[in-house]
């Protein structure tokens, strides 16, 4: 059984044989920024759609000890802008706090704006191992022609980006949806994309995006808890996909911006090994831990 209560997370990974958890979806943002977020949440905003209480509403150190209580050895930073001219500000906040606080990965984020690439081009100089960009939220398509020669430097370095351009919890027209990614990628093979929260609730055509292009990930954010499977089922006839692609699926939670316990995720996860086919210890090693270490370069 996986874990039920947060005290109960590390003796779950302990039993799978890892040193810890790697988690490639978690957020820290400015104070200020961070309860406009959560007041959005909390009002069941127009790109929420349902009520969605913030379990983990704490202080910056308080959320960072819990974390590093879960087991947590390395996780990120996520910021992501909603208009022009917040992006660098962003970016700059996140790889701070990694110069800090050592098992925070140092994070980015870009937007569609004049200058990003050289944005991107410095984040990356300052050592950024991860951004994320968030269509949803921002309104815009990953097509953009300012975006191309980013997504060009981000394939050339190796270095991740996580994509939330999968129409849920709310469809943005225009903006989410797998053809937008699906364009980035048949310019850009080479990029390390990793769809955010499996792709839903288009799980099936990210799947098969993940099928043509071997560097394309997806992290298991909020995927299989109660929760999104209250408003988006993962489909089970899609089992068998994610037990192809063990390389390729990695942990992702959320955190903080979640309605339940971290342990439920890990829980969530943990169910999939009475499923069939079962997901395995292996797999579940693989998306906990490695595919995160590898990824992360950490």
């Amino acid at each position: 059984m996986g874990p039920l209560h947060d005290e109960d997370v590390p003796r779950w990974w302990e039993a799978l044989g890892l040193p810890g958890l790697i988690d490639i979806h978690t957020h820290f943002l400015p104070e200020r920024m961070l309860r406009r977020v959560w007041a959005h949440f909390d009002d069941a905003g127009p790109l929420v759609g349902r009520p969605w209480p913030i379990t983990y509403r704490w202080d910056e150190a308080s959320r960072l000890a819990q974390l590093r209580r879960l087991g947590l050895r390395h996780f990120t930073a996520l910021t992501y802008a909603h208009r022009p001219g917040m992006a660098a500000d962003l970016t700059d906040f996140a790889l701070k706090l990694a110069a800090t606080e050592p098992d925070c990965v140092p994070s980015a984020t870009f937007f569609p704006e004049v200058g990003v690439l050289e944005q991107v081009q410095s984040a990356l100089e300052r050592g950024a191992r991860v951004f994320k960009i968030h269509a949803q939220v921002g309104g815009f398509d990953l097509r953009e022609p300012v975006l191309d020669p980013v997504w060009g430097l981000l394939a050339e370095s190796g270095v991740p980006v996580v994509v939330h351009v999968g129409s849920g919890p709310v469809p943005r027209p225009g903006f989410t949806g797998p053809d937008k990614l699906e364009g980035v990628m048949r310019r850009h093979p080479g990029l390390t994309a990793v769809v955010a929260h499996l792709g839903a609730p288009e799980y099936a055509e990210f799947l098969a995006l993940a099928g043509t292009y071997p560097r394309l990930h997806l992290d298991t954010t909020m995927v299989f808890t109660d929760f999104f499977e209250a408003a988006a089922p993962f489909p089970p006839e899609l089992l068998p996909r994610l037990a192809e692609l063990p390389d390729r699926i990695v942990l992702g939670s959320d955190f903080p911006n979640i309605p339940y316990l971290y342990a439920h995720q890990l829980e969530s996860l943990d169910r999939l090994r009475d499923l069939e086919p079962a997901l395995d210890d292996d797999w579940l090693r693989a998306v906990c831990w490695f595919n995160g270490k590898r990824l992360l370069g950490v």
